[in-house]
């Protein structure tokens, strides 16, 4: 009986919350408030609240097109994982309390990992397109992840070092019990933070799929429900991340000073507390978005590996003398 209650656990968070149900509203929602912000801050109005649903089911109601040159079972399968891979990510971040629906030591790892598959299917999915476009996005994105991705694992990773776990739970555990510490991790922060816009391919750091170049990238072939499948990613993905970052930089759904007051409410609390903080990240990368205009590949990399890179090595230097003198155990 306990097994089946199990499974049905495991179904309920997957599917329902904090999985796909949850993160398909909250993800549309994001996007309508990054569109929307985006909007005020140049005078302009700005889409409905509704505006990002109805786009999603415009795109289902399309034609969904294989183009005739293109390899079938990759073009239609690469949609999919991409989407496995940030839905399934959800699971070991923790949105509600201290600890995730599923934790085990290292399952941050895992969480970057399961992150980096979007920008594989991509690569794929504009290559086996071949499209002139869809392979010049899908070159694009490969070589602008190998400038992004060190500094992020590098900033994602230096919460663990000085909290001594590679656990998001077991970090924000130890967040709970010493707050002051997320002092040191401010560099780290804004190095994940300037990281996770290019890794979103968003603007200044959308080249690989710059609509007025190379007519949308990796994508330009898809239509309908594939389509439909690739912009919810993005739109998950911007969830997830903007959830990692709180929780190892922010100190995710705990609120500081903790409020007394029954379980329910706490867990309630910290629901509210986790959109709040997740919504600031959002907000971070709107103003990113507006203020900066699109950046070359090679301007990148140059900035990658010219100073993100040094930085969060700098940032590690630090955590390590501060461990190795005391001042955290």
């Amino acid at each position: 009986m306990s097994e089946i209650v199990n499974i049905l656990l495991a179904v309920l968070y997957l599917l329902v919350f904090p999985g796909f149900l949850f993160l398909f509203f909250y993800g549309l929602f994001c996007e309508y408030f990054d569109r929307k912000l985006y909007a005020r801050m140049q005078n302009r109005v700005g889409p409905p609240l509704f505006q990002p649903f109805a786009d999603f089911v415009k795109l289902l109601a399309k034609e969904d097109i294989i183009p005739e040159k293109a390899d079938k079972g990759m073009f239609s399968i690469v949609p999919l994982f991409a989407f496995a891979g940030v839905l399934t990510a959800i699971l070991y971040i923790p949105i509600w309390r201290t600890d995730a629906v599923l934790s085990f030591e290292g399952d941050l790892v895992v969480v970057l990992f399961l992150l980096t598959i979007p920008s594989f299917a991509l690569f794929f999915a504009g290559w086996h397109s071949t499209n002139l476009f869809s392979q010049i996005g899908a070159v694009r994105t490969v070589t602008q992840l190998f400038g992004y991705e060190i500094p992020f694992f590098f900033a994602c990773l230096a919460p663990a070092l000085i909290m001594g776990t590679w656990s998001i739970s077991g970090i924000l555990s130890q967040t709970v019990i010493r707050p002051e510490v997320l002092i040191l991790l401010i560099l780290a922060f804004i190095i994940a933070v300037i990281s996770l816009q290019a890794k979103l391919e968003r603007v200044p750091f959308d080249a690989p799929e710059a609509e007025t170049e190379i007519a949308g990238g990796s994508l330009v072939e898809y239509t309908g429900r594939r389509l439909a499948i690739f912009r919810l990613m993005f739109n998950i993905k911007m969830v997830i991340c903007a959830a990692l970052i709180t929780a190892l930089f922010l100190g995710g759904p705990v609120l500081f000073p903790a409020v007394p007051g029954p379980e329910f409410i706490g867990y309630l609390l910290g629901f509210v507390v986790f959109l709040l903080k997740t919504l600031f990240v959002v907000f971070l990368l709107t103003m990113m978005r507006t203020v900066f205009a699109r950046v070359r590949i090679d301007q990148l990399l140059k900035f990658c590996y010219g100073w993100l890179i040094p930085l969060s090595i700098v940032q590690f230097l630090l955590l390590i003398l501060v461990r190795s003198m005391g001042w955290f155990a």
